[in-house]
This record gives C-alpha cells, sequence and structure tokens, in this order.
C-alpha cells in the first residue's frame, strides 16, 4: 500500500497520471529536438536566467554568433540563417522549459502531500529519490549538450542512451507506482524470486534495444542500410567484419549499432512470441488481454522501425518509433504487474 491517508487517493492518482503524460510529452519533444539537430542551439546551460528565450533582435544575435562558435555550425550548418537557428533554438528552448515545469510538477504536489502525511513512510522516501533522479536527469542533459560543443558536430551517443534511458526509468517507476496504488497493492518490480521473472526479462530486453536505439539515434547510424529485411543484399553489414567485433569501442561503429538494433528486434519478437506460447499453454486467462496490447505494440514498433528506415529517416515514422517505444514499456510493465504466481 502507498498511502497512509487514503481520502487523497483520487489526488494522487490524477498528479502521477499528470506526471506520465507530461513525461512523455517531454520524450517526444525531445526526440523530436534530436532528429532536427536542435539539441546543441543554446551552448549554455542557464538554469534561472534561460527561463526566457531572446526577446530582442540584438540577444538573438547574441546567442546565434554563440552556436557560431561549435562545430556543428561551422562543419554542418555554416550557411544557416537567424531564422532558421530560432528553429532549431526553440526546439531545444522547449524542451528544457518543460524539463523545468516538470521538476516543479513534482515537487509541489508532493510538498503539499507530504504536509498532509499521505504516503508511507517506505513511498516517501522512493519519492524523493525519484525527485533526486529528477535532478541528475537536468545535470545529464548538460553534460549530454556539452560534449557536442568542442570538437564533435553531435553529442555523445552514450551520454545521449543515459539521458533517454533515466527518463523511461522515471516513466517506468511512476507508471508501477500508479499501479499499485490504482490496486492498493505494493508490488516490488525487482522481486525476481517465483513472480513472474521471464516477463521481467522481457521489460530488461526493452531497455537494452531502447539503448541500441539511442546509440543508433546518436551515431546517425539509421542513414547508412536503408533497406529491409537485408543490410544492402546482406544479412551482415558488408563495410565490416566479424573481427570489428572484437574492437574495444564497437558500440561507437555505426553499422555494428544498427545491425545489432535491428536483431534485438527480432530476439524481443521471438522472445515475445515463445512468453505467449508458455501463457496460452499455461491456460493463464486473465493475463490474454494484457499480453496481446504488449504483442500488438511489439508489431507497431517494428513495423515503425522498418518504414523509418526504408522511407530516409522521415522525421515523422520516426517520431512515432519513438512514441510506440514508451506504449510498448507501459503495455509491458503492465503484463508484469497483472501476473500472479501460480
Amino acid at each position: 500500500m502507498i498511502l497512509e491517508n487514503y481520502s487523497y487517493k483520487k489526488y494522487v492518482s490524477f498528479w502521477l497520471i499528470s506526471l506520465l503524460t507530461f513525461l512523455l510529452v517531454i520524450i517526444v519533444v525531445g526526440g523530436l529536438t534530436r532528429l532536427t539537430d536542435s539539441g546543441l542551439s543554446i551552448t549554455r546551460w542557464e538554469l534561472f536566467t534561460g527561463i526566457l528565450p531572446p526577446l530582442t533582435n540584438e540577444s538573438w544575435q547574441q546567442v546565434f554568433s554563440l552556436y557560431k562558435e561549435i562545430p556543428q555550425y561551422n562543419l554542418l550548418f555554416p550557411t544557416m540563417t537567424l531564422s532558421e537557428f530560432k528553429v532549431i533554438y526553440y526546439w531545444e528552448y522547449i524542451h528544457r522549459i518543460l524539463g523545468r515545469v516538470f521538476g516543479l510538477l513534482f515537487l509541489i504536489p508532493f510538498t503539499f502531500f507530504l504536509f498532509k502525511g499521505v504516503f508511507k513512510k517506505e513511498f516517501v522516501i522512493k519519492f524523493l529519490i525519484l525527485f533526486l533522479l529528477i535532478l541528475l536527469q537536468g545535470f545529464i542533459g548538460w553534460y549530454m549538450v556539452k560534449s557536442g560543443l568542442v570538437e564533435n558536430t553531435t553529442v555523445s551517443h552514450y551520454r545521449l542512451a543515459i539521458h533517454l534511458n533515466i527518463a523511461l526509468i522515471l516513466f517506468a517507476a511512476i507508471f508501477w507506482y500508479f499501479l499499485n496504488l490504482k490496486n492498493n497493492e505494493n508490488k516490488y518490480f525487482f522481486n525476481f524470486i517465483n513472480n513472474g521473472s521471464f516477463i521481467k526479462f522481457f521489460v530488461l530486453l526493452i531497455f537494452i534495444q531502447i539503448t541500441l536505439g539511442a546509440f543508433t539515434s546518436g551515431l546517425d547510424a539509421g542513414k547508412i542500410y536503408q533497406t529491409w529485411p537485408s543490410m544492402n543484399n546482406s544479412y551482415f553489414p558488408d563495410d565490416i567484419n566479424l573481427s570489428d567485433l572484437n574492437k574495444t569501442d564497437f558500440f561507437s561503429d555505426p553499422s555494428i549499432v544498427q545491425f545489432l538494433h535491428r536483431n534485438m528486434a527480432y530476439v524481443i519478437f521471438l522472445y515475445i512470441l515463445g512468453l505467449s506460447i508458455y501463457i496460452f499453454s499455461k491456460k493463464m486467462s486473465y493475463l490474454y488481454t494484457p499480453l496481446f496490447y504488449v504483442l500488438a505494440m511489439v508489431s507497431v514498433q517494428i513495423f515503425l522501425g522498418i518504414i523509418t528506415l526504408v522511407s530516409g529517416l522521415n522525421i515523422i515514422y520516426a517520431s512515432l518509433h519513438q512514441i510506440s517505444t514508451t506504449l510498448l514499456l507501459i503495455t509491458s510493465i503492465n503484463l508484469s504487474f497483472i501476473f500472479k504466481k501460480e
């Protein structure tokens, strides 16, 4: 049980749903910020002074001149105009503002609930940890941006993966607490002893795939081998060989990363098919509906991944592919929560 005072249940439920919705918006905007190469447009971390965008032509020229100092402008967009810069600036600006608002949306109601003694002590601690994770996320966001300001034309794909994973860990944790609240239970996701470990392993596979997806995005690996099911008439990329897998930093090779991302999708598909066979063989009828949602989202996710690739990274398909990742995570976590020890 999460609550000490159940008279506030509907308010806490609304709060958690609001956090999930807002976080989903942030993830979508963050994905579009990456897809539009907008993430390096603001070259300073102005935690308080950056609340307002430039309001005069002089201030716009100032922030534009700062952008002109970094490699991305000089190597990729040397002919960019001020009006074009404003477009990428606002993508990054909106993403940062949403992050600030999310922190307040978490902190202010949580402080009120804390004052009212709404949560049990265990969940006071857990929500405090989530808030620290939100603060860490802001720092990681800037740490990610810094990696693209000096020598690179884009951010580190490793830091991008950390940034995305923290966002989805926050999303998964809040959703798990919401399910506990809704069902008046106190289930622990990390209890792997006789408690649906095979389903939780599936969730772990999704997080691994999310990491590979972030690597693919960060390295622009989707711009090569834009064919499916083969990679230019070959199962294995033809610009590398097996010995390349022994490199200490093979996760920085775009061809290898795309190959791994594709094949992890196949692993996930086969795993959920095997899981489905197991659930139906055991006649776990109460899992049929949530399992159907997972199967549907796996299919949608794979379809969108393929169409994004063969369309030449169409931004709409790419964004839908990222959104469906979150929906797949929701349905998988829901399946894990509903599972009951036989």
